[in-house]
Order: structure tokens, then C-alpha cells, then sequence
């Protein structure tokens, strides 16, 4: 059962423990190392299609551009517990930003009903990137609550598995976007 129809299911009242939301912070839901034949200019799309969208680029410390990605902005509650779990794919050049209005310590993501692997950029409130997760699509047997991403900071980017890896984005580059 895909996560929003199980949050539908049973209510509002019990959504921040069903959507993978653990120790406070968001959950991590994203995007498809495989790709979508879909370009970032389709991008966001389906249930994302109203959401406020940014392109976000990973710089390096000189400045450098590495990558960069059309995200989709996530800035309410049910936007962050939501995540990119109704997404069936995520194009290369696409993701979500999750967005809080300062900076949260010991936020856990988790990939709850993900139906393919991400990568989870944690960053600061200066934007500089504090934490990086490679997290695997979940196993044929699991539900990806078990894989626990755990980082800090005021901004989440999500993008497609190894994204991260193959633009050479490490901790300590930043990301440059406008809100």
C-alpha cells in the first residue's frame, strides 16, 4: 500500500509516526537512481505539480558549480511528511527541498513505502552541507522503516540515488538556491 493511501487510512492524528517521521524531523522519501525518462522541465509533476519549485546547484567550496537539480519545495508539515513517496521515479536532474524555518538537530529520514533509492543532503542554516546519506531502495520484503538516515540542519535536498557520488558533492560544499 503506497504511503498515502495508508495515511488516508487511518487519519491525520497518527501521521508523523505512520510517514516515517522519527526523533522530530522529516521523512525521507525520494528519488529514483534509475531515472525517469522525464526531464526536470516535467518536473515536479503528478502529485507534485502545484508544489513551488527552485533549482538548486551543489557548489564546492571555491565556488565551483558540481550539479544542480530542479527541486520541488516542500515547506508545510504534510509536504515534508509526504516527501517524494508518490513519486514513482524522479528524473536525474530533479528533487525536493525540505524546507524549516531554522535549524532542527537529530532529524531522522527514513525511506517508509519508497520504491526506489535516494540520496539525503542535510545542510545548515548557512547552507553548507553537513551530512550525506546513499540510501538504498528498500528490499522486496521491507518497508524502508528500518533504514534510518539520521542528520541536522534548516534545509533537506533529495535527489536520485548517487547523485551525490557521481557530481562529487561532499560534506563541507554548500547548496545555492533562492526561496
Amino acid at each position: 500500500m503506497r504511503r498515502r493511501e495508508l495515511l488516508t487510512a487511518v487519519g491525520g492524528g497518527s501521521i508523523g509516526t505512520l510517514a516515517g517521521c522519527v526523533g522530530g524531523g522529516p521523512v525521507a522519501s525520494e528519488d529514483d537512481g534509475g531515472g525517469d525518462a522525464a526531464e526536470a522541465d516535467d518536473w515536479p509533476a503528478g502529485p507534485y505539480a502545484d508544489y513551488e519549485s527552485t533549482r538548486v546547484e551543489a557548489r564546492a567550496a571555491d565556488g565551483d558549480a558540481l550539479g544542480a537539480v530542479t527541486a520541488a519545495v516542500a515547506r508545510t508539515r504534510d509536504e515534508r511528511t509526504l516527501g517524494l513517496s508518490d513519486a514513482e521515479a524522479l528524473p536525474e536532474d530533479a528533487g525536493m527541498l525540505f524546507v524549516y524555518e531554522a535549524s532542527r538537530e537529530g532529524m531522522t529520514f527514513v525511506m517508509r513505502e519508497m520504491d526506489f533509492g535516494i540520496d539525503i543532503v542535510y545542510a545548515d542554516a548557512d547552507r553548507e552541507i553537513t551530512r550525506i546519506h546513499n540510501a538504498p531502495e528498500p528490499g522486496p520484503d521491507e518497508d524502508g522503516s528500518e533504514q534510518r538516515y539520521p542528520g541536522s540542519g534548516q534545509y533537506v535536498l533529495e535527489v536520485p540515488y548517487e547523485w551525490t557520488d557521481r557530481n562529487g558533492v561532499d560534506v563541507g560544499d554548500s547548496l545555492a538556491f533562492e526561496l
